[in-house]
């Protein structure tokens, strides 16, 4: 064999040991090993994901959770788990609106030792949504991103997003409105239209996303 030759097979050799790789660990080992930075993260991300966990988030440069394909992995396992009590926490957040769609009916016919009982109970349920709303949507937001991009097309994720924007502009304007009943009772009913415009999106939006 000529030496031109030589040097032909001594350099397709480490090509053709690298593309041999079939495994996901050899996967795994090619991405750790690799000389160029795998596309660890999704291009487009929410603001707060961003701000938590992108290249340059809060987390990345307090070095609690480094830009790595193990760390990648070990974060897609917390989104997970945050997803999944995102789930449950809307469950909660769902039989809250609807006890307290209960009692606010109830209260517009109220008077007198009636009406202060139902107003303590629905300020106190106002309160337990208001927390469990808010916890379900920070368990979403600040979420480590997803490794790989959207199909393109409508799909119930989406859906569940688009109904999610509704139902929050609903949420804070029922919250505005009901800090303005004392002194302005003519609101009570937009108030009323916005917290059932805000329970119409927000069930609707867990059952896109579970159907």
């Amino acid at each position: 064999m000529s030496g031109s030759g030589y040097a032909q097979v001594a350099t397709s050799t480490p090509d053709s040991l690298t593309t041999s790789a079939t495994s996901a660990d050899s996967l795994l080992n090619e991405l750790v090993d690799s000389k160029e930075t795998p596309a660890l993260l999704p291009p487009h991300m929410i603001f707060t994901q961003r701000f938590f966990w992108g290249p340059r988030g809060v987390l990345r440069n307090l070095k609690v959770a480094p830009l790595t394909p193990e760390g990648r992995a070990h974060e897609l396992k917390i989104r997970r788990t945050m997803l999944v009590s995102h789930q449950v926490m809307g469950f909660v957040t769902l039989a809250g609106f609807i006890a307290q769609g209960i009692v606010g009916a109830k209260l517009y016919d109220a008077k007198g030792e009636s009406f202060g009982k139902l107003l303590n109970t629905h300020s106190t349920l106002a309160t337990c949504v208001n927390i469990t709303y808010t916890t379900t949507a920070l368990l979403s937001l600040a979420a480590p991103p997803k490794m790989v991009l959207e199909r393109s097309g409508f799909s119930s994720i989406k859906l569940h997003k688009y109904l999610a924007v509704l139902h929050i502009a609903g949420m804070i304007t029922t919250n505005v409105l009901s800090g303005m009943i004392d002194s302005h009772p003519e609101l009570k009913p937009y108030h009323r239209a916005a917290a059932y415009t805000t329970f119409g999106a927000f069930a609707a939006s867990i059952i896109a996303i579970k159907f």
